[in-house]
């Protein structure tokens, strides 16, 4: 910086050495976990800039986005576990702005390493996907690194993609992605992913692969035509519409949409929200109910009825009290409306709290007795129950 400084000529240059002996001063000052992006060793300096340009490379503890091109690989996937009010949520943050968070060969094995541990990780109750990327969710597939690929590598790339996005949607926990700006291709397929979308008006959002002559293979082809139907999914899919959050919105792709804010995250701010709305809820209950909807919307009626059944005898008393649940159920106080429902025997407002390693002991249903019952109830007569658990869901974790 210095020496690009004395390079130039008369009291220009005097002027740009000065600013980069002082800039250099003031990282010094700082630590080595600081550092500006770029040369600032031209004739001006702007206030957005200096703003833009302070942040902690990875490790440090402020939560401030980066914008910089030389943002190190570890520092691609940031994941915080909230605390105070917010315990029990999890935020997966996406930052290659730099790559406009497009999926890399890294990035994918930081996803797959953190939902790895997330998934086995009873304290954790929802988890929150979003960009640390003002403008950008996530862009697909990294085309710049793909293209320096042999053609044997693609086929297996895209695979890791796709396996990394089936991870998330089969996490245990509530799922919310917080869509602050562009969503396409894999960055959509990501989303889909998710039990819930919300985004801001201004986000764009599209499947748009066949412009590159090819498809979705994230998963896109499959879980559009469950969110929104099929014959619209093939619209979109064959047109490579990009939608924005107002239409998105229209056609059931998510579930809220917000007026962008003047910090770019609104959408965030919403997915906040709504997993505080879920902590309250009993933790086996939500598992539960997850598995019941995900496997029922994929078998016939009758089978999703027996499915429920299943899954209900696991949250059912005398279990329920396990999980913090009181084993009389909920009932309406009818002396007073405005306390709405009470639990039996308990003080209104109050949950019973799980007994210390039970509540532990409650999150391992038993996917066995979930079959043998399917089982029973295919055996008594009914159409010929597809267990779920016959099919690689044995031993998940609740």
């Amino acid at each position: 910086m210095a020496a690009a400084a004395a390079a130039a000529p008369g009291a220009l240059g005097a002027l740009q050495a000065g600013r980069a002996r002082l800039v250099a001063a003031c990282c010094a000052r700082l630590g080595p976990g600081w550092r500006l992006p770029g040369s600032l060793t031209g004739p001006r300096v702007g206030p957005a800039m200096w703003a833009r340009g302070w942040a902690p490379v990875a490790g440090g503890s402020a939560p401030r986005r980066g914008y910089s091109s030389e943002v190190k690989t570890e520092d691609e996937l940031r994941v915080r576990y909230l605390e105070e009010e917010n315990r029990g949520i999890v935020v997966l943050g996406i930052n290659r702005a730099y790559a406009k968070n497009s999926f890399s060969k890294n990035l994918v094995k930081m996803l797959s390493k953190a939902v790895d541990a997330l998934k086995s990780d009873k304290k954790v109750r929802t988890i929150i996907v979003r960009s640390e990327v003002p403008g950008i969710f996530c862009a697909g597939a990294d085309l710049k690194e793909r293209v320096k690929m042999n053609p044997s590598e693609v086929g297996p790339f895209v695979s890791k993609i796709r396996a990394v996005i089936n991870e998330i949607a089969n996490l245990p926990v509530p799922t919310i992605a917080a869509i602050d700006g562009l969503a396409l291709g894999g960055g959509l397929e990501l989303a889909l992913a998710c039990d819930i979308r919300v985004a801001a008006s201004s986000a764009k959002m599209g499947l748009v692969e066949t412009k590159l002559a090819i498809i979705p293979g994230g998963g896109g082809t499959q879980r559009l035509p469950r969110a929104i139907g099929i014959s619209l999914a093939k619209e979109l899919i064959f047109s490579a519409r990009v939608l924005d959050g107002q239409e998105a919105k229209a056609v059931g792709l998510i579930s809220h949409v917000l007026e962008q804010n003047q910090e770019g995250d609104a959408a965030y701010r919403k997915a906040l929200d709504l997993a505080r709305e879920f902590l309250p809820q009993g933790p086996v209950a939500m598992r539960v109910a997850k598995l019941a909807i995900n496997q029922g919307m994929e078998v016939d009626l009758v089978t999703g009825l027996a499915i429920e059944e299943a899954c209900y005898a696991q949250v059912h008393s005398p279990g329920s009290e396990r999980a913090g649940c009181p084993a009389g159920g909920i009932e309406v106080a009818k002396d007073s409306p405005r306390r709405g429902a009470r639990a039996v025997g308990a003080r209104p407002h109050r949950p019973v709290p799980a007994a210390r390693g039970q509540e532990d002991k409650a999150l391992e249903v038993d996917a066995s007795i979930i079959d043998l019952r399917l089982s029973l109830f295919s055996n008594a007569g009914t159409e010929t129950c597809r267990s779920p658990f016959r099919h690689g869901l044995r031993g998940t974790p609740f």
